[in-house]
């Protein structure tokens, strides 16, 4: 049982990447099986319902709902725009004049006599799916998604915020363990992803953000600037759709640990060239990471990712759970009888020692290999 645990963080130069784009609901496929795609083409699209909004017509004139037929100027089928007369109701001698409007521009879709409510449905809204990353279409499943697939450079991170974003990747003059300040951000970061250093602090990241960076990859983030970029304090279960521009990735962890050399290595090769990026994370079942992927490139000595020997006493691992989530450090023992863990179930466990000297036990799913 010493390989049960979570593995290492992918690094490759040349890694085949199969992506599933689908559609919420049915649509239209705009593309063909074998045809070439670029990351911001629109694969397929399909049309949401716009909004139901119930327009209480008997209760604002004042009527039965009985009486709403005598009132309406407007049949089920008819569209009309906001501010439209929906109803009206004429006083005694026709002296006074009470009228309904539509709140917001529709269709009618239903008008009850037994409640004195007419149903407003708003336009629907397009929906467009794009490729998000350039390659060849591999298979359709009709009216509802596409896969994609392509060779490429594609390295995982430890945590992120932000979704999807398409850029250009830029190696900051940072080194390996430098703190990224206002000094390492260009001052034009247009469509930029910006990548170096460690622990960036939220002067970087403004600057960044107002320069039009779309993303930003480092070693590792203080969790108060990251709060602070964010406006709030998050979670770490699950991310991805937070309403930020610039979408952050860290690879190693939290607090101040430098990018590892292999990732820079990885990214050096594509400097200057398009990838995808997407900082949506899942810590929980179901994991999911931190992604960048951009074009292969030919040098094999990059691909790799955790080291071959498993998970031995002196292997390097990282933790992946709270409260030690992102901590680094040495795998000291690894019992093997089962011990109780601090949820009441029983799992094999390490113990480790972190990089500051203090020794941990955690359950083996719960670290991956350096």
């Amino acid at each position: 049982m010493s390989r049960a645990f979570s593995p290492g963080l992918q690094v490759h130069s040349s890694y085949l990447v199969q992506k599933r784009r689908e559609l919420p609901i049915r649509g239209e496929i705009l593309v063909q099986q074998g045809q070439r795609v670029e990351g911001d083409q629109i694969v397929a699209r399909a049309k949401l319902d716009g909004e139901l909004r119930i327009v209480r017509v008997s209760d604002e004139l004042g009527i039965a709902p009985a009486e709403l037929a005598q009132s309406l100027t407007v049949a089920q089928g008819d569209t009309v725009q906001q501010g439209a007369v929906l109803a009206e109701m004429r006083g005694l001698w026709g002296l006074f004049r009470s009228t309904v409007s539509a709140p917001i521009s529709g269709t009618i879709e239903f008008i009850s006599l037994s409640t004195g409510h007419i149903g407003l449905r708003a336009a629907a809204q397009p929906l467009n799916l794009t490729a998000y990353i350039a390659g060849t279409v591999s298979a359709i499943e009709a009216e509802r998604a596409v896969i994609i697939e392509t060779q490429s450079t594609f390295v995982q991170g430890i945590f992120g915020v932000g979704g999807e974003r398409l850029g250009i990747i830029h190696l900051l003059a940072v080194k390996e363990d430098g703190i990224v300040d206002v000094q390492h951000v260009p001052n034009d970061t247009q469509g930029l992803i910006l990548v170096g250093g460690c622990s960036p602090t939220i002067a970087a990241l403004t600057k960044a953000t107002a320069g039009g960076a779309v993303g930003f990859i480092t070693g590792s983030i203080d969790g108060a600037t990251l709060s602070a970029y964010l406006g709030y304090d998050i979670g770490i279960a699950l991310t991805g759709d937070e309403d930020i521009s610039m979408t952050v990735i860290v690879t190693e962890g939290f607090g101040s640990v430098a990018i590892s050399r292999r990732v820079l290595d990885a990214l050096r090769q594509v400097d200057g060239m398009s990838a995808s990026i997407n900082g949506a994370t899942q810590v929980r079942a179901g994991a999911q990471r931190p992604e960048i992927i951009a074009p292969a490139t030919s040098v094999a000595q990059h691909d790799r990712c955790a080291a071959s020997n498993g998970l031995v006493v002196g292997a390097r691992v990282r933790l992946i759970r709270v409260p030690y989530f992102g901590a680094t450090g040495t795998v000291e023992q690894l019992p093997h009888e089962l011990e109780q863990i601090e949820s009441g179930a029983m799992a094999r466990v390490l113990r480790a020692r972190l990089e500051g000297g203090a020794i941990v036990t955690v359950p083996r799913a719960n670290v991956e290999l350096l």
